[in-house]
């Protein structure tokens, strides 16, 4: 079986690059394994090659991928291998998120080649949209979540501030809480349910999560499981302000459901679904899927079970 690396080469410094990739040669000649390098060309390259080494190979052929990156490149890699049954996809995490791959430990475990290569695999489910928006459509898998609203206005703010000296991501998408904390910009929604039930006018944010974390670790969606079958929607009201400052420690932490204050206040609504449809009620909608923002009119989503296999290293497989 041979071991993929997908690397941009833009990443970080030259030297510290040379030095990650000598350590990725001296790990698999250690352990004996088949590999290869693969730098990207450009933006979404990662998503493009994994697809076209799944297409070459031999009947029989087991293959694993490592995209190293963060949540955008997750994405990328289920993309472009879905519908691989011998190909493994695996994250060396350079991005600032990293929230998929908490879903199964701590980051700095994946940084660990040797045991990522040693690493076992685990089925991941993945949820499947197709969105269209000016009688354009565009269908794909989200491996961890989709925001609208509140939290998809972050990651829009949260990608301008990196930008700027001295920010890095944690403390961006901080800032990017708190600008719209007072902007308080959220949705004007039609969600239907699978049960035939509506929703139907402006919230602040609406989540549909495979895994539990988004904004670089805040457990936005507690009771999410990979490879439950199902999504989690998260649906929160258009809060006052107070109210969203009073829950959002607790919110941060995965903790806000078991509060009785928002049990009481009905402002936050948390159900199981294999499938839904949102539509606008304006022109469009901002959907972040797994941190990339597209611009949608209407999305129908619904869950793939066992899509992919992805990595967990041998450290935390066990656990």
């Amino acid at each position: 079986m041979k071991h993929v690396f997908i690397i941009n080469p833009n990443a970080g410094r030259k030297g510290k690059l040379e030095k990650f990739c000598a350590e990725i040669s001296a790990c698999a000649e250690r352990l004996g394994l088949e590999y290869e390098l693969y730098f990207t060309k450009g933006p979404k390259d990662c998503g493009k090659h994994a697809g076209e080494l799944c297409k070459n190979l031999a009947v029989g052929e087991k293959l694993r991928i490592y995209g190293c990156g963060g949540d955008g490149t997750v994405n990328e890699l289920v993309n472009g291998v879905y519908g691989y049954e011998n190909v493994e996809i695996g994250v060396i995490p350079m991005g600032t998120g990293n929230d998929y791959i908490r879903n199964y430990g701590d980051p700095d475990d994946f940084r660990d080649l040797e045991s990522q290569m040693k690493g076992i695999s685990k089925n991941s489910d993945l949820i499947k949209y197709r969105a269209e928006y000016k009688g354009e459509i565009t269908e794909g898998y989200c491996a961890n979540m989709f925001n609208i609203g509140f939290d998809c206005n972050v990651v829009d703010a949260t990608d301008r501030l990196k930008a700027l000296p001295l920010i890095n991501g944690s403390l961006a998408y901080l800032l990017g809480v708190a600008a719209m904390f007072i902007k308080k910009k959220g949705a004007d929604l039609k969600i239907e349910f699978s049960d035939g039930t509506v929703k139907d006018g402006p919230l602040l944010l609406c989540a549909l999560a495979n895994g539990c974390y988004c904004g670089g670790g805040i457990k936005s969606a507690p009771e999410s499981i990979l490879d439950d079958g199902l999504m989690d929607v998260n649906i929160i009201e258009n809060v006052t302000r107070r109210f969203f400052l009073s829950v959002f420690p607790s919110f941060k932490k995965g903790e806000h459901l078991q509060m009785k204050k928002v049990i009481d206040s009905g402002k936050i609504k948390y159900i199981k679904e294999k499938a839904l449809t949102i539509t606008a009620n304006g022109e469009s909608l901002k959907l972040c899927i797994d941190g990339e923002i597209t611009i949608q009119k209407k999305v129908e989503f619904s869950m793939v079970e066992d899509a992919v296999r992805f990595i967990v290293p041998a450290k935390i497989a066990g656990k």
